[in-house]
């Protein structure tokens, strides 16, 4: 029995691209709760006078307060978050930097897989038109007396 290789290496390219977008899919069902942003410190001037914060020589500002920004549908969205909830929605962070991560992937994997299946034809050897430019035009129309 007779075999073609390119279709042997073919066959088990893609073969491979499933096994690791199988993997992918276990991994992302296993992630946790997820949430899109970054989290930062802010210090905060209440304005008050007579307050540390406005304190002419050694002013303090008041914080650290943490503050999750991201953008939602197109739009910037700005909350501050509790001190006891940070460690939790940091965790939530991570695990959506893990999710997109895992999502490039899949789609890099995916976008080799449909070059090998629809763009990649080892049977079809690709050619140059060798017709010269003049023999592509449309034939005139005779002009009529």
């Amino acid at each position: 029995m007779l075999y073609n290789i390119a279709d042997m290496n073919t066959t088990t390219s893609i073969a491979k691209l499933q096994r690791e977008i199988s993997a992918i899919r276990q991994a992302l069902q296993k992630l946790g709760p997820i949430h899109p942003g970054s989290v930062s410190m802010q210090y905060q001037v209440c304005g008050r006078t007579g307050c540390r914060c406005m304190d002419p020589e050694h002013p303090r500002r008041h914080g650290p307060y943490h503050k999750l920004a991201y953008v939602h549908r197109g739009k910037p969205v700005c909350r501050f978050v509790r001190a006891d909830c940070a460690d939790e929605i940091k965790q939530r962070l991570h695990t959506y930097k893990t999710f997109r991560k895992l999502m490039d992937r899949w789609i890099e994997l995916s976008i080799q897989q449909a070059q090998i299946e629809f763009f990649n034809s080892p049977n079809k050897p690709k050619t140059k038109r060798t017709e010269p430019a003049s023999s592509l035009k449309s034939p005139r129309k005779k002009k009529r007396l």
